[in-house]
């Protein structure tokens, strides 16, 4: 009888041979057991096979398959078309997953229907340490830059809605920045734990770091167009927070005694009327 598990963590690996033993390690690790590991070989040339099928070996629910390379974007996509779970873990082949991380997220879901993702924060290591502090879910700064990691659990069913990661971007490397704004595009609720969640392995050898700055603007174009009603909402709101925001100050700028009080705690740290200064009020 198979059970189908409820959490599927999706491995890509790409010449991971010196770092897939340890990730694959933190999965075995986790205080929450209901789960399967699709580990997609992405065309290695080392021995990223042996170390994966010795984990299969070891433990049905890790799972291995293997195919050409094609890049991150495709590889995860192909691993989340074989997962069984109804919640999709992403874990990068050198990155490492907090113990209770799964346990955490699962629980998030249960209380919270609503959710649609669950991260939290990081831990550097490698060739930088350090407490990487991310931010709660906001659109707006997402639509500039991407700054949650793809090691985040999301409902696999979100991932349908949107087709999945894009495979079409000029260059690989932001696809999950992509996925991030597709799923605002359709209200997905983020959910912050507050909580270190998992270890970020830091190289100079990883693929962001080859990017350029022309390879960052083509995609940046491209998520920008991808997304020009969302970028366009977001724009509105802010120019009409803005416009409002000037209204009142002009009409505060009218008050003969604000203008007064303004003057006087400016320059000599004293209100003569006793009011509060506020532009944004």
């Amino acid at each position: 009888m198979n059970i189908i598990p409820r959490l599927s963590i999706i491995t890509p690996c790409y010449n991971s041979e010196a770092t897939l033993h340890l990730t694959l390690e933190s999965v075995f690790k986790q205080k929450f057991q209901d789960w399967e590991v699709i580990i997609v070989n992405d065309g290695s040339a080392d021995r990223t096979e042996e170390i994966a099928l010795d984990w299969v070996k070891k433990d049905k629910r890790f799972k291995y398959f293997s195919k050409e390379n094609e890049g991150l974007g495709k590889t995860r996509n192909f691993g989340i078309s074989k997962a069984n779970g109804t919640y999709i873990l992403p874990l990068d082949s050198d990155n490492l997953i907090e113990s209770d991380f799964t346990l955490n997220a699962l629980k998030i879901f249960e209380d919270n229907p609503d959710v649609g993702v669950v991260h939290g924060y990081a831990e550097f290591f490698g060739e930088r340490e350090g407490l990487w502090k991310i931010d709660d879910f906001d659109i707006q700064k997402m639509l500039v830059h991407n700054y949650i990691d793809a090691c985040a659990v999301f409902k696999k069913e979100l991932w349908q809605k949107v087709g999945g990661y894009d495979q079409n971007m000029p260059y690989q490397g932001h696809e999950d920045w992509e996925f991030w704004v597709s799923l605002a595009s359709i209200n997905t609720v983020f959910y912050n734990l507050h909580l270190i969640t998992f270890k970020y392995f830091v190289s100079s050898k990883s693929m962001i770091h080859s990017f350029n700055n022309e390879m960052v603007f083509l995609n940046q174009d491209y998520i920008m167009k991808k997304h020009s009603k969302l970028f366009h909402e977001e724009y509105s709101k802010i120019f009409s927070s803005r416009e409002k925001m000037d209204k009142q100050i002009m009409k505060k700028l009218k008050s003969k005694k604000f203008v007064v009080d303004l003057f006087c705690s400016t320059f000599f740290g004293f209100k003569v009327f006793n009011r509060s200064i506020n532009l944004k009020d």
